[in-house]
C-alpha cells in the first residue's frame, strides 16, 4: 500500500533557492507527509522551472500577459491545481500578488515565507532585498523570517513558524539576504511544510 503524502505545488518567480531547499528536504526526510508535484511561475526564464524539472517535476511557465490579465493568470493556475489535484500550495518567493477570490478558495492551503519578523518590514512593497534594505534603514538588531498561511492581505495570514537573525554591524542588504535564507528561511519553510501536510493528509 502507498503511504499517503500531501500532494504540493511551489509558485516561484525566479532562482528557487526556498524551492531547493523543499526538494532537498523531501530527498532527506525531512518533509515525509507531502511531495512536489507541480512547480508554476510567472516569469519564463526563471531558473527555479530548471531546477524542478532537473528533479522530475512537472515544471509551467504561466503568463499573465498571455492569460488576458490577473483573472485569467489566476484561473489558469487553478486548473493546473486542479488537474495535478494539489492539496497545498506554496508561494516562494513568487512575486505575484494574488486576489482576494483566489486566496479565498484555498483557506489555510496556501503557505509564504516572508523575510522578516512580521508583523515587522512586511505588507505591500516589502518584497525580496527591499525587506532587508529597510530593517538596516531602520537599524533594527534582530530580523529573521515568518511562515505564514496567506489570506486577502499581503503577509496579513496566520502566523506558523518564526526564526530571528541576528543583524551584524557589517552586514550590507545582500550579505543578510544570504544569512536569513541559510539560517531562517531554509529551515523553517520545509518544517511548515511538514507541518501542514501532516495536518491535511490526517483529515482526509
Amino acid at each position: 500500500m502507498t503511504e499517503k503524502k500531501a500532494r504540493i505545488a511551489v509558485l516561484v518567480s525566479g532562482g528557487g533557492t526556498n524551492l531547493q531547499a523543499l526538494i532537498d528536504a523531501c530527498k532527506s526526510g525531512i518533509i515525509r507527509s507531502g511531495e512536489i508535484k507541480l512547480v508554476i511561475s510567472n516569469n519564463a526564464s526563471a531558473y527555479a522551472l530548471t531546477r524542478a524539472r532537473d528533479n522530475g517535476i512537472h515544471a509551467v511557465f504561466v503568463s499573465r500577459k498571455k492569460n488576458g490579465g490577473q483573472e485569467g493568470f489566476e484561473r489558469k493556475i487553478k486548473e493546473l491545481l486542479e488537474k495535478y489535484e494539489i492539496d497545498l500550495i506554496v508561494l516562494a518567493g513568487f512575486m505575484s500578488i494574488l486576489s482576494a477570490d483566489f486566496t479565498s478558495r484555498y483557506p489555510r492551503r496556501i503557505l509564504n515565507i516572508h523575510p522578516s519578523l512580521i508583523p515587522s518590514f512586511c505588507g505591500e512593497g516589502f518584497y525580496g532585498l527591499k525587506v532587508h534594505e529597510a530593517a538596516l534603514a531602520r537599524g533594527v538588531k534582530v530580523t529573521g523570517a515568518t511562515v505564514h498561511f496567506v489570506n486577502e492581505i499581503p503577509d496579513g495570514g496566520e502566523i506558523l513558524l518564526q526564526k530571528a537573525v541576528a543583524i551584524l554591524p557589517a552586514d550590507t542588504p545582500e550579505v543578510l539576504q544570504k544569512r536569513v535564507m541559510e539560517e531562517a528561511e531554509w529551515k523553517l519553510l520545509p518544517q511548515a511544510v511538514e507541518m501542514v501536510s501532516g495536518d491535511i493528509i490526517t483529515e482526509e
